[in-house]
């Protein structure tokens, strides 16, 4: 009986020097943080952040935290310590990246809602057991470039079988109704810049010197497992034929491109590139796509007047903007496509 108080009252000792181990790790954060040389350049990138405001805590947790794997994480690394070892690079695993994510929705709740509604926001289920997609297409590694930029490990340890008949299950399920584009895919939560509240003033800026996008854009690369801002990322040099097809200047679309991008033959509409071609050639795909959601409703009246040059309303033309099996892709469309006999003058403006 003795032998087994003593055990149980040695078992929640050892259950209780977790949160404790967590608590030292933690205490005086994020100073303490940076004690830890795995620890110190992350910090002195949040240091000049645009979260600089927000604690370590508030997106990575804290000693009141209630996930056992957070505080066993945090107790190893103080043993490791304490034993004059050096722990690997601090790296955010998947179980991670989706709990910041919900930490992501308590202050940006509006591009959270517009997200969580959108393509971007499918689950693991969706992409890697769509029974149409496995029997065509052979899963490879580089599916997790850009399905699954956080996952830790290849794409056997994810799927099976890796083969076109299937049927195909997935060997982590808890990962089953996870996104894999979730928000650290696209942004860095560490990227240097300023906060958004200190932007107050911008309506009295100059419009060539206003911000022209967040710097925490990003594409999150999973084989350096480190995030690329925007404007280190290329634009590609895209050919319709023998002919380069002028491309917007717009640096966000760097960060689309990474995943819709054409076959290395630089063709348009090669592999998942979507470069917009015709009337339509040089236009930004933010200039259509909602950021967040991709939704285009807007997009036309974002440029056109009601009525178009030959005066039809524009959002009522034979494109696919307003059917979907349309012949005239938005994408492609050229104005001889709906004038085979010839392209009318324009109409003079009242």
């Amino acid at each position: 009986m003795k032998a087994a108080i003593l055990a149980l009252s040695l078992g929640i000792a050892v259950l209780l020097m977790i949160p404790a181990a967590s608590f030292v790790y933690e205490s005086g954060a994020p100073e303490a943080c940076a004690r830890c040389h795995e620890m110190g350049s992350s910090v002195g990138r949040w240091q000049s952040s645009t979260h600089r405001n927000v604690p370590c805590s508030g997106c990575h947790g804290d000693a009141l935290t209630t996930d056992f794997n957070f505080h066993l994480t945090n107790a190893l690394r103080v043993y490791e310590h304490s034993n004059g070892g050096e722990p690997d690079q601090a790296r955010l695993r998947p179980a991670d990246v989706f709990a910041i994510l919900l930490r992501c929705q308590k202050c940006h709740q509006q591009e959270f809602a517009a997200w969580s509604t959108s393509p971007h926001s499918i689950a693991y289920k969706n992409i890697f057991l769509d029974a149409k997609h496995n029997k065509t297409r052979h899963l490879m590694d580089d599916c997790l470039r850009c399905h699954g930029t956080h996952f830790d490990g290849g794409i056997r340890d994810l799927v099976e079988p890796l083969n076109n008949k299937g049927p195909w299950t997935l060997r982590r399920a808890e990962l089953s109704d996870q996104p894999v584009i979730p928000c650290l895919s696209c942004h860095a939560m560490h990227r240097p810049g300023s906060m958004l509240e200190q932007r107050r003033l911008e309506s009295k800026t100059l419009g060539n010197r206003q911000e022209k996008f967040r710097p925490s854009l990003a594409f999150f690369d999973r084989r350096e497992m480190a995030p690329v801002p925007v404007s280190l990322l290329p634009l590609p040099a895209v050919r319709d034929g023998e002919r380069a097809v002028k491309i917007s200047t717009d640096q966000r679309q760097a960060l689309c491109y990474q995943c819709h991008a054409p076959l290395s033959t630089g063709q348009v509409f090669s592999g998942d590139d979507r470069t917009p071609v015709g009337v339509h050639e040089g236009i930004s795909c933010l200039g259509c796509h909602d950021k967040h959601r991709q939704t285009t409703h807007a997009s036309c009246t974002n440029c056109h007047p009601r009525l178009s040059n030959c005066g039809i309303d524009v959002e009522k033309m034979d494109t696919t903007f307003a059917k979907a099996g349309s012949r005239h892709n938005i994408h492609t469309v050229k104005c001889p496509d709906c004038h085979p006999k010839g392209v009318p003058p324009r109409k003079p403006r009242l």
